[in-house]
């Protein structure tokens, strides 16, 4: 079953259970999967819509931070109920660990060199990580091995 569909019979079991929160987050997602969709005129596969999912992700994560700055706890709690909901779509997250080897091997196999090889490292940890490890992580492990 493809995530689009998993999500669509969520959609519809969180509508028997009258689980209006639950509901309203992945009516939130299926928009944000339905936007991208009509915006690029194709149909999502599974990567795209998990990229998706790692944008809302992010997004929920900058207001959260934004409202502990604002100290608006009312909001910091409904960004973190959406942030659990939506990350149950995604992959189990690898550990800060195991994605700085992910870099290591990457860098030697890329023969990388310096900040101007970033870019490239990038490319390839971004492909073998795809929603497994959050980017800024993966960003601040690839400067400091090539800075």
């Amino acid at each position: 079953m493809s995530l689009t569909a998993k999500i669509q019979e969520d959609v519809k079991d969180a509508m028997r259970a009258k689980d209006k929160e639950r509901l309203a987050t992945l009516r939130l997602i299926t928009a944000a999967i339905k936007q991208k969709e009509v915006d690029e005129r194709i149909e999502l596969d599974d990567a795209a819509v998990l990229a998706v999912l790692e944008k809302m992700v992010k997004q929920r994560k900058d207001s959260i931070e934004q409202f502990e700055k604002a100290s608006r706890d009312d909001l910091i709690k409904k960004e973190q109920d959406e942030l659990k909901i939506i990350q149950t779509y995604l992959p189990e997250q690898l550990a800060e660990d195991e994605v700085a080897k992910i870099v290591d091997e990457v860098v030697s196999a890329t023969g990388a060199e310096g900040m101007k090889d970033m870019g490239k490292v990038m490319g390839q940890v971004k492909a073998k990580v795809a929603g497994q490890a959050d980017m800024g992580l993966v960003s601040k492990l690839v400067k400091s091995k090539l800075g």
